[in-house]
């Protein structure tokens, strides 16, 4: 095991998507693992949503959930890559931390690979996207609408959804810290949200 805690953290995350099913999951995982950045991930000034994310992980007993909190402060937690797709409201609710795609910093041409963490007690509206993914839960829980399925997901969940599945989240008092993988088409400017009725978390 790496003495690099930055290290340590991409294998716990590797190895969450070297289980997956579907092929594009160990693939994205090997190329996480394999792939040089030219970049330092060097610490950095805290995001206007540490406090939360930092909150959120601490409360969580996934061990990967640990390996992030271990290097937060590394993390280039910022705006959502689609948000010029997106209206103010909906993008103040998220912070996304991308690893790993066409724009970097771990520099991969076929799928993207990073962290999500959504506010508390928010609607993250329907959306769809052309690249297929899979979220893994790492902290807190949120009421998933993936489909047809509208269910709670919690820590450890992983949750798939194909090419233009609509999609949509409500979190709790927690919020949420997730893991997200896209391949397939991987384009941005796909991304649209649809008509949507929401859905309330049970009583």
């Amino acid at each position: 095991m790496s003495d690099d805690p930055f290290q340590t953290m991409l294998g716990a995350l590797a190895a969450i998507y070297e289980s997956e099913a579907d092929a594009q999951g160990p693939h994205t995982a090997r190329t996480l693992l394999v792939t040089p950045s030219p970049v330092a991930f060097d610490p950095r000034p805290a995001c206007i949503l540490d406090s939360g994310i930092r909150s959120a992980l601490e409360r969580s007993p996934n061990p990967a959930a640990q390996a992030v909190l271990a290097v937060q402060d590394r993390l280039p937690w910022g705006s959502n890559p689609v948000e010029d797709n997106t209206e103010a409201s909906i993008a103040a609710m998220i912070s996304v931390a991308t690893l790993l795609g066409p724009e970097g910093p771990i520099p991969a041409p076929d799928v993207r690979l990073g962290l999500v963490y959504m506010r508390p007690d928010c609607y993250y509206p329907l959306h769809i996207h052309d690249a297929d993914e899979t979220y893994v839960i790492l902290a807190g829980q949120a009421l998933w609408t993936a489909g047809d399925d509208v269910r709670m997901r919690g820590a450890g969940d992983m949750v798939h959804h194909p090419s233009l599945m609509p999609h949509a989240f409500r979190t709790g008092p927690e919020g949420f810290v997730a893991l997200w993988r896209w391949s397939g088409d991987i384009n941005l400017h796909s991304y649209a949200f649809v008509e949507d009725t929401q859905v309330e978390l049970p009583a």
